[in-house]
């Protein structure tokens, strides 16, 4: 069988569904590739992981007997079988050197602007264990929304710190499930950033972050905190988490809900805290000067 594969969603960032599919074909002997709109194929599968506000379907003709359509782009329901869920992934359809995976799915968050709950589940679960798409790779991308919440989260932490690999948590950690030992483990980890979230106003999230501060290793610059605004926050609680992270030693990121709708102090405050040379030059929002960058 002759099989095509459309990333719908572009190539920034491997497809890992398309990167299982490719193996699981390729060891059935099929030809794989990715999808050229001049030729035939008897299956093209196509993934699309956002909506069409972000990313529109492919619009040219498809050439095939059959089309699959797979991916959160489509709907919360479609899901991959067993067999390729846990399939090695083919790297070389992305000629990618690092290794791309989940260890846990789920979150038991349940938040507003997120679908995981709706589409893993409300309870992080571990799903597999590292060795399943870890090869040695040098690098290990871990999409995990939520694997602080996992009740083998510890089990899973040793694996990475065995793995001697960097590691890049790219679903963030959850800062109010830490504990000393998980900060411990962390901190035998390698890892260029590490990324919290601040999305609520409430002071749980404060007392987490101020809290283990001091037990991190890394430097400001290399602890991120997702600040979310325009969601269920005023423009002075926005400004007020910003301060205290400072203080604190993070180093806050803005996200901002709707941002096309958004009032426009709060793209400024994205503006003002995303460009981090102007965030250190300048430490108050009050005395930032857009007409001046």
């Amino acid at each position: 069988m002759k099989i095509g594969l459309i990333d719908v969603d572009g190539h920034n960032f491997p497809n890992l569904a398309l990167m299982k599919i490719s193996a699981l074909h390729k060891c059935a002997g099929n030809d794989v590739e990715m999808w050229n709109g001049l030729k035939q194929y008897d299956v093209v599968y196509k993934a699309k992981v956002f909506d069409d506000s972000f990313t529109e379907d492919e619009q040219h003709c498809i050439m095939a007997d059959q089309i699959i359509s797979g991916g959160t782009g489509y709907g919360l329901d479609n899901k991959l079988p067993d067999e390729v869920e846990h399939q090695y992934p083919d790297y070389g359809l992305y000629n990618t050197k690092k290794a791309y995976g989940f260890l846990t799915r789920g979150c038991p968050r349940n938040c507003k602007v997120c679908i995981v709950s709706q589409k893993e589940g409300r309870k992080s679960e571990k799903v597999a264990d590292l060795k399943e798409f870890w090869t040695d790779q040098k690098e290990i991308v871990l999409m995990d929304s939520n694997i602080t919440a996992s009740k083998d989260c510890n089990k899973l932490f040793s694996q990475l710190i065995e793995s001697k690999a960097k590691i890049n948590f790219e679903g963030g950690l959850d800062i109010r499930l830490m504990d000393d030992k998980k900060v411990d483990q962390l901190n035998q980890m390698r890892i260029e950033i590490i990324h919290f979230a601040w999305d609520n106003y409430e002071f749980k999230t404060y007392e987490k972050l101020k809290y283990f501060r001091p037990m991190f290793r890394y430097r400001s610059r290399d602890l991120s905190v997702y600040v979310l605004t325009n969601h269920n926050t005023t423009h002075e609680q926005d400004l007020e988490r910003i301060y205290k992270l400072k203080e604190l030693g993070y180093d806050p990121y803005v996200t901002i809900f709707d941002k096309p709708n958004a009032p426009r102090e709060t793209r400024l405050v994205q503006r003002w805290v995303n460009n981090r040379p102007i965030f250190q030059s300048c430490e108050r929002f009050e005395d930032y000067d857009p007409r001046r960058g």
